[in-house]
This record gives structure tokens, sequence and C-alpha cells, in this order.
């Protein structure tokens, strides 16, 4: 093998190939990408790789849409080849199989950021809540500015469950409750930069006014990428009975907070409902069964920290954005390696 693959990523590649990675697939691309020919003058196809001979004017974006049907897989070349391609006429190794399952490395392990907002203003004065325009679209151009790729909550679940393979510098972006900013402000910002996003909804919320969204407005959100999920039906505390409250009415109330708000959800959008953000965050034991018994693949709390591979699935972490964040703050939500021996 000619230079121009790092010597400790090709041995971590080798180490592992005779084993079954996860599946590499586009993304954000759900079609299934085009049978790939490779050219016999420039590269040469194994089972698992295909080792091409660079060109003058390539880039690792034209290689991920040449061999594997997709040049916004530009990350998986480079996170296995190293940042800066190898000059023309070098090799460069394209793998057909994921080389770092559940973001495993000798060193440590990849975590997930998955951001949490409430509402947007134009005008108004910033809160706990409450994130103004203009921090929210300087957000969203540092994930950009910084390489983070902002990925769908369904490619979470797949790297969480071992079958898919995401980018290094993968980030989530969620929104709850439902208020009319989110469709005024977030998703004109989110359409500029191509983010998908999470609103995870709760019904009674959903009467369309002023500063709330209407059915049609969550519709429409969900026509343009939003991922339409469950927030309850009340936004109640379901961690804790309520005062007077016996143990067969709060297991009652708790099942028709989850059970009814996905019906609804699922009545106006016609999409799966298949991830619940517990209000508040707050959950407990037989909570978080009862969502893994009404078919829920994900559940999220609020607790700041970034998601690793081993995370509980009933208990998976969220960090709040403040409307008080500074561009430093907001960096420091976004931890995506933790090195072994430093928790």
């Amino acid at each position: 093998m000619r230079r121009g693959i790092p010597p400790l990523l090709l041995l971590l590649f080798l180490l592992t190939w005779g084993c079954a990675g996860p599946e590499i697939r586009p993304p954000a691309h759900p079609a299934q990408a085009p049978p790939v020919t490779v050219p016999s003058a420039n590269a040469r196809g194994f089972a698992d790789a295909i080792v091409a001979i660079v060109q003058p004017g390539d880039s690792y974006s034209s290689l991920a849409g040449k061999y594997l049907g997709d040049p916004s897989m530009d990350w998986f070349l480079s996170e296995f080849n190293g940042s800066t391609l190898p000059a023309p006429g070098r090799d460069v190794l394209i793998p057909l199989a994921g080389f770092a399952p559940g973001g495993l490395w000798p060193t440590g392990y990849q975590t997930v950021p998955v951001l949490t907002y409430h509402k947007l203003s134009r005008n108004g004065a910033p809160d706990a809540m409450t994130v103004r325009e203009a921090d929210f679209e300087a957000q969203m151009r540092f994930l950009r500015e910084n390489g983070y790729r902002v990925i769908p909550l369904d490619d979470l679940f797949e790297f969480l469950r071992f079958r898919r393979q995401i980018p290094a510098r993968s980030v989530v972006i969620t929104f709850d409750d439902g208020w009319r900013s989110v469709y005024d402000i977030a998703l004109p910002i989110l359409k500029k930069y191509g983010y998908p996003a999470t609103l995870f909804v709760y019904t009674d919320l959903i009467v369309g006014s002023t500063e709330t969204l209407s059915w049609e407005q969550v519709r429409e959100l969900s026509r343009s990428g939003f991922d339409i999920q469950c927030h309850s039906k009340t936004h109640r505390y379901l961690g804790r009975k309520e005062r007077k409250e016996s143990f067969r009415d709060y297991f009652e109330a708790v099942r028709k907070e989850i059970v009814e708000s996905s019906k609804i959800i699922r009545k106006h959008t016609g999409r799966e409902v298949k991830y619940l953000a517990y209000p508040y965050g707050d959950t407990n034991a037989l909570v978080a069964a009862m969502t893994r018994q009404e078919g829920f693949r994900l559940a999220f709390t609020v607790e700041r920290e970034s998601a690793p591979f081993f995370s509980n699935d009933y208990r998976v972490s969220r960090a709040m954005i403040y409307g008080s964040f500074t561009l430093k703050d907001f960096g420091n939500n976004l931890t995506i390696f933790r090195k072994f021996g430093s928790e």
C-alpha cells in the first residue's frame, strides 16, 4: 500500500475487517444508492473496500459520490484516510463497511450532543426558555463553520444500536412543546443550513394562536423535514404522582399521556411516533418501562451531557440551550468524544 492512509487507521481497519461492521448508508437519503462500477484503470475492488488512485480534481465528496453513491458521505472517507486527501497518483482507501462501530477508538469513544430548544424570539429579551433569532442563527452557523454534522434522530437510534456509523462530529437538534416560533423563525434558518430537526409536541398546546402552532403548521413542518414526535398530552410531570392521586389513577394517567398524544400526532401527521421527550426530563422506572412497552425506541431526559453508544435507551441525555448562552457556552455543550479514564 502506498502512502496516503494513516497507519493507525489502517491497522484498525485490518483488525476489524473480518467482523461485520455497521451498515454504511447515506445518513440523510433513505433511497438505496445505485450500484457502483469500479473503473479498472483507477481503482481495484475488494469484498469490503475499494483502493482508488487519486486523480487530479478529486475530492472526498467526488470520491464518495463515485464509489459510495452519495457525495455527502465525504466525512466517512475523510475520517478513515485523514482530513487531507492524498496527492494525485496516491492511493486512497474507500471502505464499504463501518470501521468504528459505536464510535469506539483505542483512546476513547464518540458521544453525540442532543440539543434542546423551546422558544425563539425576534425582538424579545432572552430567558431560560427563549433564544433570540440572531443567537440561534449564530449557533447554526457555528455548527457549519466548525465541521459539525446535524443528523436526524433515526440516525442516532441506529448508532446507539450499533447499526450505523455516523460522523464523528454529529449533533442532533430538537425542539420541545410546540411554540409558533419554531415555524416562523427556526424553520427558515434550518432550511438555509439544510439541517434536520425533531419537534417534540405536547398535543394540548397545539391550538393555533399567535404563540402556539396549529396542526396545519405542524404538518407543514413535517413536510419540510421536521420529525414530529411525542412530548406527552398535557405536559404534566410523568415521574411523580399528583397530590391525592392513587397509584391506579397515576398509572392510567401516565399511560394516557403517552398513548393518546401519540395517537393524536399520528392522526394529524400520518407519521410514525417512536420517540418521547419526558416533560421536564422527569421519569422513573415505571414510566421508562411503560414507554418501552408502548413501542417507543428512545426516550429523552434533559441531563446536560452528550450521548454515548451505551446510553440507556429510555434515559438518553439532552442539553437545554438557554437564551443567556454565549457562543462559548453553546460550544461547551458540544462534547463529541470522551477519552478513556477522563470520566
